[in-house]
């Protein structure tokens, strides 16, 4: 059995290397470099350092980001669930004061551009009761709350961007 499944693997490599690509010695260059560049205009090839490009980067970190740094300053006081730089997303746990436990906040705020606006972040305000029994409700608010906070984190990334292009 050894026997057959030897005679198969050489039979296999032996038909697999009957027609290599660039063995014809007369068109493919003899000059190292002249190949090179033959296989990169026909795909054949890569380069490691295309992806680095000196001088044209653009690296976008979450600490460069006005709005997004101005939306934690504002809420860090409440616990995060989720904060996703690249996903455009933060989700605070719920938070409730030491005054009355049994209503709480969560915030959810997206980011939809990187731009100081007013449409630039949508962000909710979701309150849960509950009552003494445990059973609660949870419903989204609109209103002063929603206002306030997104009024704070616009003024937060304002004074950071005119801070940013001082330096």
């Amino acid at each position: 059995m050894k026997n057959i499944f030897l005679i198969l693997f050489v039979f296999f490599f032996i038909t697999a290397c009957k027609s290599l690509p660039g063995a014809d010695a007369r068109k493919v260059p003899t000059n190292a470099k002249d190949r090179v560049e033959q296989n990169i205009k026909e795909g054949k090839g890569f380069r490691l350092m295309d992806s680095v490009k000196s001088g044209g980067t653009n690296f976008e970190f979450a600490s460069s980001n006005e709005l997004w740094r101005a939306s934690l300053d504002t809420i860090d006081f409440m616990p995060l669930t989720t904060a996703n730089y690249s996903g455009g997303i933060i989700v605070t746990d719920w938070y409730s004061d030491n005054q009355n436990l049994n209503e709480s906040i969560k915030v959810t705020i997206r980011f939809l551009t990187n731009e100081i606006r007013s449409d630039a972040i949508n962000l909710k305000v979701f309150y849960k009761n509950c009552n003494p029994s445990n059973e609660c409700s949870v419903s989204e608010k609109s209103g002063n709350l929603v206002n306030e906070l997104k009024k704070q984190i616009l003024k937060k990334a304002t004074v950071y961007k005119k801070q940013a292009e001082k330096k």
